[in-house]
């Protein structure tokens, strides 16, 4: 394979070249063999599209923090294809950049289908939180965690090869890619857009997903104007591999009858009945046969002349110190201390922190000396965490901390050493 450029993605074809092209959208820690046992019929039909995210299934590590990032990335590379028209499938990560290219190029998006996607996955925070660990610990606590985010405890059980492979797939994902995907997720967030999504959309979700569940389904369904729900039985989080004969069904039903067609040579393809299931060739899934799814307040702007730094300092706040220590200063200041906070979310966050200058990492290390100089311990430890969100490792966080030592007195650095190794190892340690 060629090299891919940094502002495509790496991608395959499979199914004839004249007909009605379906994108396949992969979700994080996956690649495009998430979508294997879909193949054979889906290809019968469509030419289907599918693509690796950065630093996924080998490809290169080209990395970008927002989901509106990677589906530029998904257009560019149609673009150079000549693709212009296309029906979009994807899961969770995948579901959100096919959401993104539906909000954002309405005009070449036919028909969508969201798998295990939410207008919001979890908080900032949880995304943030599993970029830390994986500075402080590599891939494998999330690749060991894999199969029991993915699958239902009985299936994860009994098909061995595939656990495993779940594994794999996450722990030779490049590190810093993983990362800014999940940069990405933490700051995806359409609630308030679900109404301009104006193409027929499928919200498929597994019974048993505890990531993003039928409750997240049902919030797409009540906000996109032409959606309907199905939940898959037996299904967690990717679906398409534990349940794919129901998958696949309720995908040919949805693009050959919901192909909101504009174009006039791309017309949505004959439904074809769908077989059991056969293997895709590539020696990593048997053929199974599951059961068939039931279709079921800012601040006010100051008049100075300029704009008012709050917003922006809010999210910059917000980014760096986390939502919970930030709602949580919120809602304890009161009619004494709200000027103030509104001054710190002013002034230090929203001119000083937002200023281009610096990057973050090394605002990060001039706050954590002088905070430690300081002794400001209860701040230095929400900036550890903080530092730790920036990119900062624990050895780098250990070495501004013997420099403090040096030039602002070991007792200065002694007390700073203890609370920053606290603070260390919580943020770090995987969650069970």
């Amino acid at each position: 394979m060629s090299e891919t450029p940094k502002n495509t993605l790496q991608y395959r074809f499979d199914g004839p070249e004249d007909a009605p092209v379906l994108i396949l959208g992969p979700s994080l820690g996956t690649t495009w063999h998430m979508w294997d046992r879909q193949i054979p019929e889906l290809s019968r039909s469509w030419r289907v599209f599918r693509f690796d995210l950065p630093g996924h299934g080998g490809a290169p590590a080209h990395s970008t923090n927002s989901v509106e990032g990677l589906a530029d990335r998904v257009l560019a590379t149609l673009d150079s294809l000549g693709v212009e028209r296309f029906g979009f499938a994807g899961c969770a990560l995948g579901g959100a950049i096919g959401a993104d290219l539906a909000l954002r190029h309405p005009h070449r998006v036919a028909s969508l289908a969201l798998i295990a996607t939410s207008p919001r996955f979890g908080t900032a925070d949880e995304f943030r939180q599993r970029g830390v660990v994986v500075r402080a610990n590599g891939l494998d606590p999330m690749a060991r965690a894999a199969p029991e985010r993915w699958f239902t405890a009985g299936f994860a059980a009994n098909q061995p090869a595939i656990t495993e492979w779940a594994v794999q797939m996450v722990r030779t994902t490049d590190p810093g890619c993983y990362i800014s995907a999940c940069e990405a997720l933490a700051a995806f967030d359409i609630r308030d857009e679900l109404g301009r999504i104006g193409v027929p959309t499928l919200v498929l979700v597994g019974s048993d997903d505890q990531i993003t569940g039928p409750a997240q389904a049902r919030t797409l369904v009540a906000g996109i104007p032409d959606a309907r729900l199905a939940v898959v039985p037996g299904a967690s989080h990717l679906a398409p591999v534990e349940q794919p004969v129901a998958v696949t069904d309720l995908l040919v039903r949805h693009f050959s009858t919901a192909w909101s067609d504009g174009h006039p040579t791309l017309g949505a393809p004959a439904a074809r009945p769908v077989p059991a299931a056969q293997p895709t060739g590539t020696g990593e899934f048997p053929a199974a046969r599951g059961p068939v799814a039931e279709i079921a307040p800012l601040a006010e702007p100051e008049p100075t002349g300029r704009p008012d730094p709050y917003a922006t300092g809010l999210k910059v706040r917000r980014e760096v110190l986390g939502d919970a220590h930030v709602d949580g200063a919120l809602v304890a200041a009161d009619a004494f201390s709200e000027d103030f906070d509104q001054l710190l979310t002013r002034y230090a966050w929203g001119e000083v922190w937002a200023r281009p200058g610096l990057d973050r990492r090394t605002r990060s290390c001039v706050t954590l000396t002088a905070l430690a100089a300081g002794g400001h311990l209860e701040d230095l430890a929400a900036h550890t965490r903080a530092a730790l969100r920036n990119g900062l490792t624990p050895d780098e966080i250990k070495e501004v901390l013997l420099q403090t030592a040096v030039y602002c007195g070991v007792p200065a650095a002694n007390a700073a050493f203890r609370v920053t190794q606290e603070v260390i190892r919580q943020e770090t340690t995987p969650q069970e």
